[in-house]
């Protein structure tokens, strides 16, 4: 699938949110069976930020949602796109919440789930909210509070996956000036659906059991193989839809699953190290609120620079993947 319109979806704000509370690699070897340099060797992670209790994914992404909105300048949103698979329940959806408040009540407000491919589904979504002149300005969050599904007993995951937020705003606008969405690419495969997720609560398995529980469970050595493959295809279609070269990519913000995979898959892109984005070590894996994080961080650090020809991907559980191509417009930065 490939996006084009020519009512384009031009990023105009961005902000992002982590709970302050931060969990180190020597936190987990005191009740995991673990170590720094195990972890760090594997993943490239350091520490991860956890939300407390009481602190929900709602929560996390209004904190994300207003910085994006403030970066924007005036004009609100009229349509509020959650990406998370962590919901504050599983029944409404959590967006309409957060948009009320943010003092957007009445807007369309709904969530999307692609776990850690959420924000590209996400952009995907707000874009065609904008070509087809059903919104003229959409507020899209990646939010989770992914530490609610994880085994604290499973180092496999207890290590790799953080909580957090990041946000942009899309506003309608010409296809030719900085920051519009030039193309989109998204793809799944069912057939990888027990690669990575809860086998317990949901309609299928509806009370966990020994065998089905409710804590995620990841088979990374396939996940790592899927995701480096899907990814580097997404990222060529891509740029073949931009009018790009491979070689044309200044910057390369990957979702951030691995250390590994990302070095994998800049690798197979032609990404000098350089010009690779990256946070892992400090946030871990934060699912569908990795990219728009990376992004904020980015923007923030002098990384991303106006004019700098941007690739947006990630792959996540489902299996799904997306890409996304943009020239950097120049954003405010909100602390």
């Amino acid at each position: 699938m490939t996006y084009r319109s020519p009512r384009a979806a031009v990023l105009t704000g961005l902000g992002s949110w982590l709970p302050p509370d931060t969990v180190t690699n020597a936190d987990l070897e005191a009740t995991l069976d673990t170590s720094d340099e195990w972890i760090r060797s594997r993943t490239g992670i350091a520490t991860r930020r956890r939300v407390s209790p009481g602190v929900s994914t709602s929560d996390l992404a209004v904190e994300a949602g207003l910085k994006a909105l403030k970066s924007s300048g005036s004009g609100g949103a009229d349509a509020v796109v959650l990406a998370t698979t962590t919901p504050d329940e599983l029944c409404p959806a959590t967006a309409p919440d957060v948009a009320s408040r943010l003092g957007l009540s009445g807007v369309a407000a709904f969530d999307v789930s692609a776990v850690c491919a959420g924000f590209v589904y996400g952009l995907a979504t707000a874009a065609g909210l904008v070509a087809t002149g059903v919104a003229d300005r959409v507020l899209l969050i990646g939010a989770e509070a992914f530490s609610t599904l994880i085994d604290p007993g499973d180092r496999s995951t207890a290590a790799i996956f953080g909580d957090g937020a990041g946000a942009v705003v899309l506003r309608a606008g010409d296809p030719d000036e900085p920051g519009a969405i030039i193309s989109l690419v998204l793809g799944s495969d069912g057939g990888g659906n027990d690669l990575l997720n809860v086998p317990a609560g949901g309609a299928r398995r509806r009370v966990p059991t020994e065998e089905h529980s409710r804590y995620l469970r990841m088979q990374g050595r396939e996940i790592f193989r899927f995701a480096v493959r899907h990814m580097a295809a997404a990222c060529a279609t891509a740029a073949e839809q931009a009018g790009w070269q491979l070689s044309d990519i200044d910057r390369l913000v990957a979702h951030q699953a691995n250390a590994r995979i990302s070095n994998a898959l800049g690798d197979a892109l032609g990404v000098p190290p350089e010009g690779r984005a990256s946070n892992i070590e400090h946030v871990g894996n934060t699912a569908s609120a990795s990219v728009p994080l990376l992004l904020d961080e980015d923007n923030a650090s002098g990384a991303l620079s106006e004019g700098q020809r941007v690739m947006i991907t990630a792959f996540g559980g489902g299996l799904a993947w997306g890409a996304a191509t943009l020239v950097w417009p120049s954003l405010t930065t909100v602390a």
